[in-house]
Formats: C-alpha cells, sequence, structure tokens
C-alpha cells in the first residue's frame, strides 16, 4: 500500500487570482445592496451579512461607503457565491431558468392562438381559470394580429393579456438559496 502524499493536492494561487477574487466578491456583495432584507430572505444570508447590508444603506460619506462594501466583500467569503449570483440573475431577469420559463409562456401562447384544442387543454389542466376572459383575450389577440397582417398599426394589447394571464397559471422556477447550495453539497457527498 503506498502512502498517498498530500503535498500534490495543493493548488497554488498567485496573489493577483486571490485580489481579482476578492474583488469579485466584493463586487458580488456590492450588488446585494440595491435589494432589501426582505428580497433577499430567500438567500438565508448569516445575519452578519444582512446587519452589514441594512448598515450600508444608512452610509452617505462615499469614503465610508467604499469602506462598507470592502466589508461586505470579506463576510462574502464565508459565503457560497454561486446561489447568489443565481438569484441576482433571476431578480434581474437574466437566469436561465427564468429565460425558459418565459419562452415556455410564450410557446403555449402561440399554441393557444393557433390551436383551438390547446385552449381546451389549457382549461382542463388549470380549471380555476377564467374560462371567458381566457377565451375573449385569445379572440382578441387573433383579432390584433390580423389587423397588424393587414399593414394596421394595433397595440398588442390583448396578446400581452394573455401572457400575464398564462403567467399567473405557469410558476415561476423557485429563486436559488443558500440552504439549497448546502443541499446539493450534502447530496453530493452522500452519493461519495
Amino acid at each position: 500500500m503506498a502512502k498517498h502524499d498530500h503535498d500534490d493536492e495543493i493548488e497554488i494561487v498567485s496573489k493577483s487570482q486571490l485580489k481579482r477574487e476578492a474583488e469579485a466578491l466584493k463586487d458580488l456583495g456590492a450588488s446585494l445592496l440595491a435589494y432589501s432584507p426582505k428580497q433577499l430572505e430567500p438567500l438565508n444570508l448569516p445575519e452578519k451579512l444582512i446587519d452589514a447590508i441594512r448598515e450600508a444603506k444608512k452610509i452617505t460619506a462615499n469614503g465610508a461607503i467604499a469602506r462598507h462594501k470592502q466589508y461586505i466583500g470579506k463576510l462574502m467569503r464565508d459565503v457560497d457565491p454561486a446561489p447568489i449570483q443565481a438569484f441576482l440573475d433571476a431578480m434581474n431577469g437574466d437566469s436561465d431558468q427564468h429565460t425558459a420559463w418565459l419562452h415556455q409562456i410564450e410557446r403555449l401562447r402561440e399554441k393557444l392562438l393557433l390551436d383551438p384544442k390547446a385552449t381546451e387543454q389549457f382549461i382542463a389542466d388549470f380549471p380555476a381559470v377564467d374560462i371567458q376572459q381566457l377565451r375573449q383575450l385569445i379572440r382578441n389577440a387573433n383579432k390584433e394580429k390580423q389587423q397588424q397582417q393587414e399593414g394596421k398599426q394595433v397595440a398588442p394589447k390583448a396578446y400581452r393579456e394573455l401572457f400575464q394571464l398564462i403567467k399567473q397559471y405557469i410558476p415561476e422556477p423557485k429563486l436559488p438559496s443558500l440552504n439549497d447550495a448546502a443541499d446539493d453539497a450534502a447530496d453530493a457527498s452522500d452519493e461519495e
């Protein structure tokens, strides 16, 4: 049995790489300042970080703000940045999951406009939907589409309202939290 040499596993990271990582964490932490602690609740951030975010909102002096952002960056070293980035992407509408959800709604809207069977299926899948409103929006959206094809300037009001109606019934993907990342890490270690 060969003795395992742990020195082979040590990864050498340059000083400039460490600085870049620290700067990235500081920037990520600073981007959290745009949100209220209530909006950040799904992330289950450490209380110390939430307190620092609250405190930052009270600071007005530029130098003090810069120092406080540095402090938030330091606190961010103890937190997994991936769920925070995913959360911010979702809040900004940049996440792949959020985009896929919006595309799903758009495809369903197009299906409803083209296929009466799709309307019946939607009603069967979501019995709470106001059937009269749904059919009226589909009718009006198709009229708007027809008028646009004829070259008339028509605002796609019903088309947009149909999208909003569908959005009420197709749940938006859950925003990630730090607990999700911890659960994923625990699941991965259980599988090993």
